[in-house]
């Protein structure tokens, strides 16, 4: 969507990207440029119709300024239909309110920015606030959520979630982007996991 946050994307996207086999594809509600909080301008690969009708992995919900817009709720058909295929849901920042505008976080342990916000805009449809956890990141039942600063463990669940990490590895990788590749390095034998996780 227009105004959607660039660096909450950004890092899953490079990530899963440098593995053989996943590729990200930008979709969108027209193929007419959408330009981001930072200003930068993506040209989308697919409409959202044209996403119900080919196969995917995964669903990722960039955060942004327009969730509680109109054009929102033309999203909500691929997030249905990757509901009925069983396809791992990412959400992040105020996607997370979309989902819970919807009643789609009921069922599943999840996170948003804060609770009282969610509650107070989702309204009726929100029931699941006994499954709310007050974390950077959730990892739910085919879902994942996480609050606006958590860019990094939100990739790091996704890539756990999705399958194209085995845990150890996401971990690792997470812990280099969070804490730096100065503060890493001074643990022995780092540099060769790193390596023989291609995180390097």
């Amino acid at each position: 969507l227009q105004d959607y946050a660039d660096w909450e994307a950004a890092s899953l996207a490079a990530a899963i990207n440098k593995t053989d086999g996943c590729k990200v594809k930008t979709v969108a509600l027209t193929k007419i440029p959408v330009r981001s909080i930072g200003g930068f301008s993506v040209e989308p690969d697919i409409t959202v119709g044209e996403a119900l009708s080919i196969p995917y992995d995964g669903l990722v919900l960039v955060g942004g300024n327009s969730w509680r817009t109109p054009d929102a709720q033309k999203v909500l058909p691929l997030v249905i239909d990757a509901q009925k295929r069983d396809i791992v849901i990412g959400a992040i920042c105020d996607a997370t309110v979309f989902l819970g505008v919807n009643g789609m976080l009921n069922q599943s342990v999840h996170t948003s920015n804060w609770l009282d916000g969610l509650v107070q805009y989702a309204g009726k449809s929100y029931t699941g606030s006994s499954l709310y956890r007050n974390e950077q990141s959730v990892r739910g039942t085919k879902l994942v959520t996480a609050n606006g600063t958590a860019h990094l463990e939100f990739a790091r669940d996704m890539l756990i979630e999705l399958g194209i990490m085995a845990e150890e590895n996401a971990v690792l990788w997470y812990r280099f982007y969070k804490y730096g590749i100065c503060e890493l390095f001074k643990e022995p034998g780092v540099f060769q996991k790193l390596s023989e996780a291609g995180i390097l």
